[in-house]
């Protein structure tokens, strides 16, 4: 029998109810005559409170609520990927054949499409014995992702029948198992799962390989593994979604599960228009194929918006179960932190900085943690990869929702306003930038790549710290006064900020750039600085150095060498060479 409660008082997505109702904390309600679906947030002998996920204008005192007996939970199983779904895992395209262009109240769809036939393999027989996360069937979902379905985690038995190979909807029985008790179970395609509970794993791995992007100043300056976490910080146009974007199109993770969360309905109608029309580089099949959209723009309700990003981890969570390495775009926790404050409001929690509940930490450590490289319970390996944007108000990064997210991510990759209005993109600043992945990824890079690779990173981190330090004096009295040496080290810097951190993603071989050539280019930059400080060395002035268009010459490099054609650098080491020879012949 479901439990019932009497509405008494409403506060915008809030709302009581008197009396001690029977419902338990974090059940999913059903409110009022439109069914509104809410969640159980508060609980005493006197009174229940709820939040509504679903706009409550023209909610009154005496309607009633209904108990469903089951936490807010999402549907897992094939149909996931090359959908977009709203806060509660309702897809968009459903509710628009409802109810046209705005979603109305009350809309009851299937997360999933329940009358699509699926061809099916099943991977297990009778008499065979199952645990949860054994895969049982497998289907092709997209053209680029295998979809295999599993027993759930809290799930064991025995077969005692499996169905034939063939076409079925995600709801026909594909497995019956004999339990421990000796109850029978019917297994589907899908499988429910609460959101808010990370979904169970044998164990977490330390982190040891990267998420190659492609982006330079993410895989060599400021790498994020996989299973790592990230914040994107910045101002209003700084480039956080379109770092999002590039990293979303050409990282090395099999699916992504992008989380609009409380951003502007034209940014995400971009989103979903690129996304749509995308290909994928690696499979040459739409990059839809193996992603899923959560849309929940800032004109929909805010309890929705905050429910989102645990519905985007959830999915996130499966997929990793299957053994895919999975990023999740979150875009952005601000937004998510901004329900959760006005939430605390209308509840009359205390306050803590600027507002926010004082729970904000914990919640966004909750969040961040359930990122990892895990191995499943079915014996496989597969990664979570969280990268959250941060929209701190006035690009202010001293603000909570940056402080707290810093505390619990290892990479911070930070956006510079100064950068962006310079058309410097991406506009990540290499010195309010971190990555606490570094020394757990060096192994890695010196095994796959060379290894020399983070030696060469290093030093070109050095020398950018040198011009910082250097571009105060030139501030106060000009760089004229500067020797010669340091002279070089600020032309070597431009080169490096020019020609290496600044990439174009227009371009056709400068918007991903395989790791090689990425340390190929650190190496012919470093090469350039050893033998102009030889010249300086010898007393040669830098204004000798720059009649000849070497350091031009290494700064298009980016463009003027091909992704696939490494050997050209030779060339390039010899223009050097030649460069060296002609400076010593003219002037020695």
């Amino acid at each position: 029998m479901n439990k019932k409660g009497i509405i008494y008082g409403i506060n915008g997505p809030v709302i009581y109810l008197k009396g001690n109702t029977g419902l338990r904390m974090s059940e999913m309600v059903h409110v009022g005559e439109e069914y509104l679906v809410g969640e159980v947030i508060s609980l005493s002998k006197k009174a229940t409170t709820v939040q509504v996920f679903e706009e409550t204008t023209g909610l009154k005192p005496g309607a009633e609520v209904v108990g469903t007996g089951d936490a807010i939970s999402v549907t897992l199983g094939p149909g996931i990927l090359n959908n977009i779904f709203d806060g509660i895992e309702r897809p968009l395209s459903e509710i628009a054949a409802r109810s046209g262009k705005y979603i109305t109240r009350g809309v009851s769809v299937d997360s999933l499409d329940t009358a699509k036939k699926w061809d099916v393999h099943v991977t297990v027989s009778e008499g065979d014995h199952v645990t949860g996360g054994t895969v049982i069937a497998e289907t092709q979902e997209t053209a680029s992702i295998l979809h295999k379905s599993m027993v759930p985690p809290d799930v064991e038995g025995t077969v005692i029948k499996a169905a034939a190979d063939g076409a079925y909807t995600i709801l026909d029985p594909i497995v019956t198992l004999e339990l421990d008790d000796g109850t029978t179970k019917e297994l589907t395609l899908c499988q429910k799962w609460p959101i808010r509970v990370p979904r169970p794993t044998k164990r977490r791995f330390p982190a040891s390989k990267p998420l190659i992007t492609g982006q330079r100043i993410l895989d060599t300056m400021f790498p994020i593994a996989k299973g790592g976490t990230a914040a994107v910080p910045g101002g209003f146009g700084t480039g956080k979604t379109m770092t999002q974007h590039q990293i979303a199109k050409w990282s090395d993770a099999d699916i992504i599960i992008y989380i609009g969360c409380g951003e502007r309905g034209n940014e995400m109608t971009q989103v979903l228009e690129e996304f749509g029309e995308l290909v994928d580089p690696k499979t040459g099949h739409p990059l839809m194929n193996r992603t899923a959209l959560i849309a929940n723009t800032s004109n929909m309700p805010v309890a929705a918006r905050e429910a989102s990003i645990y519905t985007g981890l959830t999915l996130a969570e499966y997929y990793r179960d299957m053994g895919y390495d999975v990023a999740i775009m979150a875009d952005s926790t601000s937004r998510w932190a901004e329900a959760l404050r006005e939430l605390s409001g209308r509840l009359e929690e205390m306050p803590a900085e600027e507002g926010f509940p004082a729970y904000l930490a914990s919640r966004l450590s909750a969040f961040y943690e359930r990122a990892g490289m895990m191995e499943n319970l079915n014996g496989t390996e597969g990664s979570v990869s969280i990268i959250g944007a941060v929209s701190p108000q006035g690009g202010d990064f001293s603000e909570p929702v940056t402080m707290n997210t810093k505390r619990f991510v290892r990479c911070f990759w930070g956006l510079d306003k100064s950068l962006a209005y310079a058309r410097h993109f991406p506009a990540i600043h290499w010195l309010t930038s971190y990555s606490e992945y570094l020394n757990d990824l060096a192994p890695w890079y010196q095994t796959h790549v060379n290894k020399n690779f983070i030696d060469l990173r290093n030093q070109i981190m050095a020398l950018l710290n040198t011009e910082s330090s250097l571009m105060e004096i030139v501030k106060l009295i000009g760089s004229d006064v500067l020797p010669d040496d340091q002279k070089l080290i600020l032309e070597i810097a431009r080169v490096i900020r020019l020609g290496f951190l600044q990439q174009n993603a227009f371009h056709a071989d400068d918007t991903c750039v395989p790791l090689e050539k990425q340390y190929k280019m650190m190496e012919i930059i470093l090469y350039l600085y050893k033998k102009a400080k030889a010249l300086v060395t010898m007393g040669m002035p830098m204004s000798v150095l720059k009649e000849d268009n070497i350091f031009e010459k290494i700064i298009a490099i980016k463009y003027d060498v091909p992704n696939d054609k490494p050997e050209m650098f030779d060339d390039y080491k010899k223009a050097v060479d030649t460069f060296y020879d002609k400076v010593l012949e003219k002037n020695g």
